[in-house]
């Protein structure tokens, strides 16, 4: 069940950073400090870009690309970075002055605690982490959590992914390979290099021939079709229990 978390947001303290403009660090406030690991200020200075993980620069570029102006307000985006393993909910404002553009404000909100798990002692000796129970998403202006349980499939959908549930579909800002090394649960399986299915939401298994295979899952009234790679085809036939 998708849940919002507006009331829960107001109750949180922003992290703050102030880029130039040419999205240089020069300043940030003590929550951004603390979820950065950054009490020592040595990040001021720093090219904003350069502290995120590989995979999450493409959609920091694209916040500050899409806030050209002040009046402009594009969703927020849920990402991942590496030191701490956080979850956070992003947003960028260009800033003006009377000039023209000076800088923009990058505000975001830690919600790693109303998404995810505390890792098991045994993952924390691994470095595997926390595990998702709850993906943001953002959805007719509002940003929603949606129970990992409640999906019946998860597509790519390049940096992104789609979430298909029983009767409604989502935009998710984490990409499918930050999800399956999140999302520790059995029935939830990788069947194609784009493809993450919830395996109780399976209605039937398809084969058009010896190459092609698919399931089709619970989803709107004709149910979802989706491929199964080869590789997969045999493990997945023994989940259904077919020969």
């Amino acid at each position: 069940m998708a849940q919002t978390i507006q009331h829960k947001l107001q109750q949180f303290d922003p992290g703050i950073v102030w880029l130039d403009d040419r999205n240089i660090i020069v300043g940030m406030n003590s929550v951004a400090a603390e979820v950065l690991g950054d009490r020592s200020g040595q990040l001021i200075g720093e090219e904003v870009l350069s502290i995120h993980p590989e995979r999450s620069r493409e959609k920091v570029r694209f916040l500050l690309e899409q806030a050209n102006c002040p009046v402009d307000s594009p969703p927020p985006v849920a990402m991942m970075i590496n030191i701490p393993e956080r979850v956070l909910l992003i947003k960028v404002s260009k800033m003006s002055g009377r000039e023209g553009p000076i800088g923009a404000c990058m505000v975001f909100y830690d919600v790693t605690e109303l998404a995810a798990e505390p890792p098991v002692p045994e993952a924390a000796e691994t470095g595997t982490g926390f595990s998702l129970f709850k993906l943001p998403v953002y959805k007719h202006k509002q940003v929603l959590l949606v129970d990992v349980e409640e999906l019946a499939c998860i597509k790519a959908d390049g940096h992104y992914s789609t979430l298909y549930a029983a009767r409604e579909t989502y935009l998710c800002n984490l990409s499918v390979s930050d999800l399956e090394a999140k999302i520790r649960l059995d029935h939830f399986v990788r069947v194609h290099r784009s493809y993450i299915v919830n395996m109780r939401f399976a209605k039937s298994f398809e084969k058009l021939d010896e190459h092609r295979c698919f399931l089709v899952m619970d989803h709107g009234d004709e149910g979802l079709r989706v491929p199964i790679s080869r590789p997969n085809v045999a493990k997945i036939k023994a989940m259904l229990g077919l020969r």
